[in-house]
């Protein structure tokens, strides 16, 4: 982390053939190699740059030194590398980091950038939407018109009106809302959930829709940490998951960088006990709070957070058309899908949950949360 920062996981990712690639149409991406860690290190970095006092300093500073896309700033991280890059099919590093920069400076997420131009080029490929609505080509790997496009979306300019919408509405707009690969309206980060089921049961059941931080079992899944748990089964991801999301709302609760914090998330037989986590949380505050009464004030968090989203209309816990009806067609997954159906019921009963997904009255009594 500290050489690499996140770069070095397209490598990780694309080995395991789950990197996302031309929206999600394949896992694995031809010129990684032209847009990993080892290639960022050796032609951009400056130097690697922490959060305050922090000892791992996973962050980068980089710089393009001339040409069209001279610039300098922090990053890219891995999700921008997975969605501006492979997402798109970009190949040009120093593109890639020209876009990284001009998100930053406009203020803008550079998944949900990066993978709605993804859909954007499918549609155009497609022949869904058409050269004079664009106002130029938009093909996989044009790393000029992704750009041109970031700059339309954020001055909400001609065709940058509906890719300022996000991937769901543009696709929806259009025709065809089986493009966009989102949940709960919310783009897929760098994990192709059809070679990792935790991940595709995360991405259907997060409160915050499609989001590796909030449960990311990819630590287990993908990088074997604490444990390695097979990414292509479905067998005991339920209660994995469960645990994972707990897990990250207590760390977003404590206001800890999940980097540092899943390592302390864990007791010394590698199951989710936060014994050290919760000692360094008394340390600091004073609560007093044992790892069982940290982990359950967690999911009281998260069963409190559901229960918002269900009164506000978000009922349904799903996958987009392509992750459960389009098998991967390259990599070691090839052939997977997500095999929700099996992973769902199972994941409402470890919750506590009913049959269609709302709190029980006795979890909510036992969360001490009102009904």
């Amino acid at each position: 982390m500290r050489i690499y920062g996140t770069s070095y996981v397209p490598q990780v990712t694309n080995t395991l053939g789950i990197l996302p690639t031309r929206n999600f149409l394949q896992g694995t991406f031809e010129h990684v190699n032209n847009i990993d860690g080892d290639a960022l290190k050796n032609q951009y970095l400056i130097r690697h740059t922490p959060c305050y006092r922090c000892p791992l300093s996973c962050g980068r500073l980089t710089e393009v030194p001339d040409g069209k896309y001279k610039g300098k700033g922090e990053g890219p991280e891995y999700e921008t590398i997975s969605s501006l890059g492979t997402g798109c099919g970009v190949s040009d590093l120093a593109a890639l980091l020209k876009a990284n920069y001009l998100c930053n400076e406009y203020g803008m997420d550079t998944i949900t950038t990066g993978m709605t131009i993804a859909a954007a080029m499918e549609m155009y490929e497609k022949g869904y939407i058409s050269e004079e609505i664009i106002g130029m080509p938009l093909k996989f790997g044009d790393h000029d018109a992704m750009i041109e496009m970031i700059k339309l979306m954020a001055y909400n300019k001609g065709f940058g009106k509906d890719l300022a919408q996000g991937s769901y509405r543009l696709a929806e707009k259009y025709g065809h809302p089986e493009i966009a690969v989102t949940t709960r309206k919310q783009e897929f980060p760098g994990y192709d959930p059809r070679g990792s089921q935790g991940m595709g049961l995360l991405y259907a059941t997060s409160n915050k829709g499609a989001s590796h931080m909030e449960g990311d079992v990819a630590y287990e899944e993908v990088f074997g940490v604490p444990v390695k748990e097979n990414p292509l089964t479905t067998e005991g991801k339920p209660e994995l998951v469960k645990h994972f999301e707990d897990s990250f709302a207590l760390m977003d609760s404590s206001g800890l960088c999940v980097f540092v914090a899943i390592r302390y998330a864990f007791n010394k037989d590698r199951m989710i006990l936060p014994e050290r986590l919760a000692e360094m949380m008394n340390l600091s505050t004073g609560a007093g709070y044992t790892p069982e009464e940290a982990l359950k004030a967690a999911e009281r968090v998260y069963n409190l957070e559901r229960m918002f989203l269900l009164k506000a209309g978000s009922t349904e816990d799903t996958l987009p058309h392509r992750m459960l009806h389009e098998p991967l067609p390259d990599g070691p997954a090839k052939g997977k899908v997500v095999e929700l159906d099996k992973m769902l019921p199972e994941f409402y009963k470890v919750r506590g949950w009913d049959e269609k997904g709302w709190p029980t009255k006795e979890k909510l009594m036992e969360l001490g949360l009102p009904m």
